[in-house]
């Protein structure tokens, strides 16, 4: 699927109109063109990669899969490559959605997976029509702020996630096995969150740049507010992934700490039920002994029972063992 607009002056003038026009539009001074592939092939992209000068290395990178996120510069244009992420709230299942670009001075291309909500950018786009005649450093900002909102975004749902984890932790029905293996999907999910955030630092920081002359000035505020947004959202993302830690090792310190406490009590009881049995069996044997045969010896051995049994429990009780 493939989308065109042109920007003139920073007003939309045309859509949809074919790709072999866009050699002839940004010949235009006042002109900017924004080129939008969904799930291209290499053969989509090589009518794209003539009109504009594209880079065959560049072009492969952007239907190849796993890319990490960066920017390439190449002589006639910058590629980017970023991940946007969403969350599962029921499963705490963490998705990407690979989101490439090529950046020209007078042309945007964006290739995505058909799960990015381009329509979100587009609405950004939109919504700033004061700053549609920055061209395509409009473009590139209302993608990057895209992006990082969504894994800030990600990020809070992560941390509410990890909070109710903590909220369990101490309940006093325990669900160890529930709560153990939640806690190993939502710290999967933070060690995929990383992938995709970490680098997002050095990709904003590398198209802020003077040398690239990539960015318009008068942007440079607006790319600084996504740096911001960038760097706050992977300080989260590593201090949640040592919160979500710590939540393992203390489920399994508490998990140690019931064991103790239920064999405490059970060899608590133990000793109790010992001391009847002790009694009973000695009372039992086959020999002469004080008492035997007598109605005072079975009384006898019934209150030593009692006593002794009574002693223990106060005993244990006193202690905390019961």
């Amino acid at each position: 699927m493939i989308h065109t607009r042109l920007y003139r002056n920073g007003v939309v003038e045309l859509e949809d109109f074919p790709l072999d026009d866009v050699s002839d539009h940004i010949l235009e001074p006042a002109c900017t063109v924004w080129v939008d592939f969904t799930n291209p092939t290499r053969k989509d992209l090589a009518a794209l990669e003539e009109e504009l000068g594209l880079h065959r290395l560049a072009v492969d990178d952007a239907v190849a899969d796993f890319e990490r996120p960066k920017v390439d510069r190449y002589d006639t244009h910058l590629f980017l490559a970023a991940y946007a992420v969403s969350l599962d709230q029921k499963t705490g299942v963490l998705s990407t959605q690979p989101v490439k670009a090529f950046i020209t001075p007078h042309a945007f291309v964006t290739v995505h997976s058909k799960s990015f909500d381009i329509a979100a950018v587009k609405k950004k786009w939109d919504d700033e029509p004061d700053l549609a005649g920055h061209g395509v450093s409009f473009l590139l900002w209302g993608l990057l702020d895209s992006v990082v909102d969504g894994h800030f975004e990600t990020v809070q749902e992560l941390d509410a996630q990890i909070e109710k984890l903590e909220d369990s932790l101490f309940d006093p029905k325990p669900k160890s096995p529930e709560l153990q293996r939640r806690s190993f999907e939502l710290r999967k999910s933070l060690v995929l969150l990383r992938r995709a955030v970490l680098p997002m630092r050095e990709v904003v920081n590398t198209l802020m740049r003077r040398d690239l002359e990539a960015i318009d000035p008068a942007m440079t505020p607006y790319f600084q507010d996504v740096y911001d947004h960038v760097l706050r959202a992977t300080e989260w993302t590593e201090s949640l992934r040592d919160l979500v830690n710590t939540i393992l090792e203390t489920n399994i310190s508490l998990q140690g700490n019931r064991m103790n406490l239920i064999m405490k009590k059970v060899t608590s009881w133990a000793a109790i039920i010992a001391v009847p049995t002790a009694i009973t069996g000695f009372y039992g044997q086959n020999l002469p002994y004080p008492g035997f045969a007598t109605e005072w010896g079975f009384i006898a051995s019934s209150a030593l029972i009692v006593v002794i049994s009574v002693a223990l429990y106060f005993a244990f009780k006193r202690n905390d063992w019961l």
